[in-house]
This record gives structure tokens, C-alpha cells and sequence, in this order.
């Protein structure tokens, strides 16, 4: 098989396509053969050795793909060669044949192809876990989304409007507005061209916002926190811009708000059962179109450094994938 592979800690430039020996699963594992993987902000991370788990190189990096299994492994029932399935692996997804545990495979829906299949697990999963369960947000609250034009920018959005919140979608283009708009928002914000804290008075008269989704981190972290309401939550979701951000101490103190880390990896480790309540809930979601992943790139495993690019630059608007097979 063919495998994206990084050999030492550094940029994506640096990665190579490898042969390798096809993986066979053992007991409790699912062998799929992967025909899209998508792309998210933390593998830059995870191949620098910046994420907060490091994995040792050599390995093939990619946490979210959608293929059709292979085989599977002893024990494992309800799966069989040729499902069509969405896998959630912790590595190892940028290749043309991954290993899971069973329990990080789902069906895929029919009403989704290959590239939106893949593109579904991480963001939906942060999003809807960070506004469910860390922030509890509730119909009528308000609801603050910074890089709104990335995957799980655009994510925050759709879920935010599925659970009843008015939404303020902030981001740095008008094209990514324009993403954010198409998925629901309320309102929008160019922070590029206004004042993050001054808009978010206006948008809401003064009171602040209920909840901030913040994937972005850095300086706007700042000006969001001091757009929170009374009892506001703040969600760090991540640190897209490079700068993880000091947040003052006595603005929480001033508005009794909750700073609130969002880390869906380890989370759903610990809560499985309401993680697989998450996913049911999503994928009926999915099913019936209230949501639809937003996959805007495609390209091919040879030309994965344009791809990352596309992601490292901050320029792609919602999903960037990997096409590893036809």
C-alpha cells in the first residue's frame, strides 16, 4: 500500500509517499481500505511534534478517512468486506489501508460520497461536544464563532443554528463570511476589517455573547473574551493561529465566565457512551440533511503538499481532502 509518511518531526514539505506491506487487523480491529482522508489544522501539529500527544516517527499521520472495509479482525461483529465506512483512528489515516479498532468505525451514510464522509468525524465531533457538553449551549443563546470559514469554524456554525442559537460568525475573508452565511449564521464578522469586541457590542446591543467557540487563539482571544456576557462560556477549541493566548483573569472575575477547554480526542475516550450518543444524534443529522459536511479541495495523494499548504496558510474554506484511491 501506499502511505504518507513522516520520518522526522518538521514540515509537511517533508513528508514522503511510501510503500508499505497492507495492514492486517488483529482481534477487534477493522482493516479499511481508505479512498479519502481529510486534513485538519492539528495533523501540521502532530508532524512538527507541537501536539499535546506525540507520536514518535516513523508514522503515517491523518486522524479521519472513509473507505470500505477489507477484513475484519476476530470478535468483531456487524461489519463485513466491502461496508462502506467512516473510521476515526488516532494516526494513520493518510494511507491506502488503516487499522481501527471496531469501535472507531461507523457506517457511512448514503447520502454522503467519499470526501464528505471523510470530512465528517473531528470536526462534528469537536464542535458538537464543545457546544453540548462543555459549553451546554442552550435555543435563544447567542453564540460566537471565530475562523468560521474552517472545518470546524463552519461546523460550530451549522450545529449553533441546529441547537437553536443565533450566531455570529467571525472570520478574516469574505469568502469564508460567505461559507459561514450559506451555513447558517445570523450575523458576520470580518475581523480583518473591524474591531472583533466593537462589532460583537453592536451585533448584540451590549450584552456580550453567551459563548465563544474559539479555534483560532491569539489576539482575538482577547477582544472575544471581553464580548462575553454575564455567566458567558469560553470555549478553547484550539490555536490556529500559532499564538495560544493569556487570558486575563479579572475579566472572568468580572463576568463570572467559565474558560473551558474542548479536547475531543481524550474526551471521548473517557465517555464513550456519550460519544456514540453524539454520533447517533449527528449522523441522523446527517441522514435526514439538517447538516452536510463542507468539503471544498480535493487532491491527490501525490500532491499532498499543496493540500497542506492550503492549511497551513489559513487560505482554504471548510474541508481539505486526500483522494487515496478511485
Amino acid at each position: 500500500m501506499r502511505a504518507l509518511v513522516c520520518n522526522a518531526y518538521g514540515p509537511p514539505d517533508d513528508l514522503v509517499v511510501e510503500d508499505r506491506p497492507d495492514l492486517e487487523p488483529g482481534p477487534g480491529e477493522v482493516a479499511v481500505d481508505v479512498v479519502a482522508a481529510a486534513i485538519n489544522f492539528p495533523d501540521l501539529l502532530v508532524i512538527a511534534g507541537q501536539y499535546q500527544d506525540k507520536t514518535p516517527p516513523p508514522f503515517v499521520p491523518g486522524n479521519e478517512a472513509a473507505g470500505t472495509v477489507a477484513s475484519v479482525g476476530e470478535g468483531v461483529t456487524g461489519l463485513a468486506a466491502g461496508d462502506r465506512v467512516i473510521v476515526m483512528p488516532r494516526g494513520g489515516a493518510f494511507a491506502e489501508r488503516c487499522v481501527v479498532d471496531a469501535s472507531k468505525v461507523v457506517p457511512m451514510p448514503g447520502r454522503l460520497d467519499y470526501e464528505q464522509a471523510a470530512a465528517f468525524g473531528v470536526v462534528y465531533g469537536t464542535s458538537y461536544h464543545g457546544l453540548r457538553q462543555s459549553a451546554r449551549l442552550g435555543a435563544g443563546e447567542s453564540l460566537l464563532v471565530l475562523g468560521a470559514g474552517g472545518g470546524v469554524g463552519l461546523a460550530a456554525v451549522e450545529l449553533g443554528k441546529v441547537m437553536g442559537a443565533r450566531v455570529i460568525a467571525a472570520a478574516s475573508s469574505a469568502a469564508k463570511l460567505d461559507a459561514a452565511r450559506a451555513a447558517g449564521a445570523d450575523e458576520t464578522v470580518d475581523y480583518a476589517q473591524e474591531d472583533l469586541r466593537e462589532a460583537v457590542r453592536r451585533l448584540t446591543d451590549d450584552r456580550g455573547v453567551d459563548v465563544v467557540y474559539d479555534p483560532v487563539g491569539g489576539d482575538l482571544a482577547q477582544q472575544a473574551l471581553r464580548g462575553l456576557s454575564w455567566h458567558g462560556r469560553y470555549l478553547v477549541v484550539g490555536f490556529a493561529s500559532g499564538d495560544i493566548p493569556a487570558f486575563p483573569a479579572n475579566i472572568a472575575l468580572l463576568k463570572e465566565a467559565s474558560i473551558i477547554g474542548v479536547w475531543w480526542g481524550t474526551w471521548l475516550a473517557r465517555h464513550p457512551d456519550e460519544h456514540r450518543a453524539n454520533l447517533r444524534e449527528l449522523l441522523a443529522w446527517i441522514n435526514d440533511g439538517t447538516i452536510a459536511p463542507k468539503v471544498t479541495e480535493t487532491y491527490a495523494l501525490d500532491d499532498f503538499r499543496r493540500a497542506f499548504h492550503r492549511i497551513a496558510s489559513r487560505e482554504a474554506v471548510g474541508k481539505v481532502v486526500l483522494r487515496l484511491r478511485d
